[in-house]
């Protein structure tokens, strides 16, 4: 498999998108509120919101600069508005009405023609013929005034320099104080028959398609909310991902909520879902069905911290909550707490009946379900319930003396409870497929050993779920390809579902600046393929928007990118090898330079022709290039000036990092090695030699036993460089050789 993280388009496939394309708005607004946008044709979308406060405003937003597509399928940048005319229809209940004080706004933020930062207010009324809640809307850019009255508060909008414009809707009952209205109000409007004309009226948007892969796709509402389906459909499939989408519906924008005690909670009148999410996923699971995909529906045990009663909550035997290291926090419900139970199973049937309605195939997952463990290795097995249901059993301290016989009664409960949820997607879905997902840095963490009798509890062994789903992205994140496939190892043994029946999810990256772990992902993901899982999910959509990562199989029918075999000839001193960089350099009028580093580390070309001395040579060279089919297939090549590490430094420990990838230092650059020589790798950990780890793929040595803390890992080794024919033809002459010229044989390294 090959991946690539692209920061822009440079001479990719594009298209054009009309300026306001209902596709691309996006919305955004204070908690506790809810909103959401979806198209509703190609010239139309909707808001729909549920509002609590009497200050809740919600933006329904336009941006002069695409931050949420991939950077392959975003459109131009442009912040000149001025030569567009947007015109649309507008409809709307709920929320205050076009005519009224605080009625709908275009708020416009940027610059004006003097380059200083300013916002404008433009009142759609003054631009609106019809009735307050159905309007036809025109607006020319060219010529536009903010202002509440018009002419005598004109204020003239300069569009010329605009970073975002946002239409404003507030409750019916807005104040704009700091208190709750009498009783959540829910509101919509629309926008149909959107045109934008003038000759700033179309954009240039990427429309790259990725070629169908073999990996799935994973995503989330919480990560997603403010974005159109529409939009996140068209992202995931031109990046070539196909088949069941694995759609986390979160733990904080599904819910229902009702004040109490000068807070809200979740509940279920009116129903489970809020109006903004409900709308959001039934056009999402339409739109999914149409397109030929499937959804698997996740749903969690974590809810917004803030949002939740306080005896549903899992609690350590002091009494302090579970709370996750998220901020705003979430926390867990506890399995032994009716209430929060019942409430887990009201929202997967609403879900369910999502899918349901929208003629989906219903695949269910239960996602991550465990006991909290606080970070010094309490567990929060005790409030109110847990506490009836265990027998008030005292505090159980993982990273130290446990009673087993606590932790498998927890284990028991929880199994139970997920079970219970299984039986009531089946109830509304009858042949519903349940998937239950792990997450094996926390249940098999070597520092809590007995912590899998509380949270990989027995219950949920083979055939209690259709499919296990593991995920382990502490480990694959950092290359630690040991550590998975103990986990991997224990797993199997202790719920005995084989990798048939396994689905394994490859991620994340939690940070931009943490995107060069995409390397380690892609691997973890590619060795669950060859491991034979049933299906390797990329966790997830955002951060591979964000990063533009682009995932694509390289193989095709079986053929294989790189062969395990060296060069035939051996290169001889007059070989050519040349190392190549990339540098972009700009030279001022003044003859000063800008330069930039365009690649991360130099290439190295290589000319074997002057190796080849016989006419046998000349047989066996003609016969390899055919065997690559020229450039297609990759090789090992010895570098006659470079085929050696000595003592290079791999990393320092840290007491639970077994994965160390090979590496050469040139200075400050670091190459990494891929293409080491079988047996020559020695390796030290604190200046003393072991014979305790493996070699795998990629150059990764893996050490039976995770480094301690400070203890600097050294390697020695040979390798070879991975090479391939610069060129699809190949030219040697007999003549040639005979009056004693070297032919031109060039190959050029392969970047792993």
């Amino acid at each position: 498999m090959g991946w690539w993280l692209a920061e822009a388009r440079g001479g990719q496939a594009a298209g054009t998108v009309s300026r306001f394309d209902p596709v691309y708005w996006t919305v955004n607004f204070p908690r506790p509120m809810m909103a959401s946008v979806v198209t509703t044709a190609p010239d139309a979308l909707r808001v729909d919101a549920v509002f609590y406060r009497q200050d809740d405003l919600a933006g329904l937003i336009w941006e002069a600069e695409d931050r949420h597509d991939h950077a392959l399928l975003r459109y131009e940048t442009r912040r000149d508005f001025r030569g567009c005319r947007l015109r649309f229809r507008w409809r709307s209940a709920g929320v205050v009405a076009l005519d009224a004080v605080n009625g709908p706004v275009l708020t416009i933020e940027g610059r004006d023609a003097g380059g200083v930062a300013r916002s404008w207010y433009v009142r759609l009324w003054n631009y609106a013929l019809g009735s307050p809640e159905d309007a036809l809307v025109a607006i020319d850019f060219a010529a536009l005034d903010a202002g509440y009255l018009l002419p005598g508060e004109a204020d003239p909008v300069f569009a010329g320099d605009v970073d975002r414009m946002f239409v404003s809707l507030v409750p019916e009952g807005y104040t704009g104080a700091d208190a709750a209205l009498a009783a959540p109000v829910e509101g919509w409007a629309e926008m149909s028959g959107i045109v934008c004309e003038g000759p700033g009226a179309v954009l240039s948007i990427g429309d790259v398609v990725v070629p169908e892969h073999g990996l799935r796709i994973a995503s989330g509402y919480d990560d997603s909310y403010n974005l159109t389906p529409a939009r996140l459909l068209r992202n995931l499939l031109q990046l070539g991902y196909r088949g069941d989408i694995l759609h986390y519906v979160g733990m904080s924008h599904y819910f229902r909520l009702e004040a109490h005690s000068g807070g809200y909670y979740v509940g279920l009148a009116g129903g489970a879902l809020n109006v903004a999410c409900a709308a959001w996923h039934r056009d999402f699971a339409a739109r999914a069905k149409a397109l030929g995909l499937g959804v698997i529906w996740s749903l969690s045990y974590e809810l917004f911290d803030a949002h939740c009663w306080g005896d549903w909550k899992q609690r350590a035997a002091d009494g302090s909550p579970a709370l996750t290291g998220w901020s705003p926090p979430s926390t867990l419900l506890s399995p032994a707490q009716g209430g929060a139970m019942a409430y887990l199973r009201a929202v997967a049937a609403a879900f369910v009946g999502i899918a349901v309605d929208a003629g989906l195939a219903v695949r269910f997952q239960i996602g991550e379900p465990w006991w909290w463990v606080m970070a010094d290795g309490r567990l929060c097995i005790h409030d109110a319930a847990a506490r009836v249901a265990l027998g008030d059993s005292a505090e159980q301290n993982l990273r130290g003396v446990v009673e087993t016989g606590v932790l498998d009664a927890a284990g028991a409960l929880l199994a139970a409870s997920t079970l219970a949820l299984r039986d009531a997607v089946r109830g509304v879905a009858p042949g519903a497929e349940v998937l239950l997902l792990a997450y094996l840095p926390t249940v098999l963490d070597r520092a809590m050993p007995e912590a899998r009798r509380a949270n990989l509890p027995l219950g949920w062994a083979r055939p209690a779920f259709d499919v296990l789903q593991l995920e382990d992205y502490d480990w694959a994140a950092a290359g630690d390809a040991a550590a998975t496939a103990r986990g991997i190892a224990a797993v199997e043994a202790r719920l005995g579902y084989p990798a048939g029946a396994q689905h394994y999810l490859a991620g994340f990256v939690l940070r931009l600046e943490d995107r060069g772990q995409w390397r380690a992902i892609a691997g973890a993901a590619e060795a669950a393929r060859r491991r034979g899982v049933a299906q390797t999910y990329v966790w997830a959509l955002p951060q591979v928007l964000r990063d533009g990562f682009v995932h694509f199989d390289q193989e095709e029918d079986g053929m294989v990118a790189f062969d395990e075999v060296r060069f035939p000839i051996a290169l001889g001193r007059e070989a050519e090898v040349s190392t190549e960089v990339s540098t972009a350099i700009v030279t001022s009028a003044g003859g000063h330079e800008a330069r930039n580093a365009e690649w991360a580390e130099a290439r190295t070309r290589y000319d074997v022709g002057p190796g080849v001395r016989s006419e046998a040579d000349i047989a066996a060279l003609i016969a390899f290039f055919r065997a690559r089919i020229g450039p297609a297939r990759g090789f090992r090549l010895r570098d006659p000036f470079d085929w050696q590490g000595v003592d290079e430094v791999l990393g320092t420990g840290d007491g639970a990092t077994s994965g160390f990838a090979l590496v050469r230092q040139y200075g400050d650059s670091v190459r990494r090695i891929t293409r080491p020589v079988v047996g020559s790798v020695q390796i030290t950990v604190g200046g003393v030699a072991t014979s305790g780890f493996t070699v795998g793929p990629g150059g990764m040595v893996t050490l039976d036993v995770p480094p301690a803390a400070g203890a600097v890992v050294t390697a020695t080794f040979d390798f070879d460089m991975p090479v391939r024919f610069a060129e699809d033809r190949l030219d040697v002459s007999r003549a040639t050789f005979l009056a004693g010229m070297a032919a031109s044989v060039p190959l050029v390294e392969i970047r792993e």
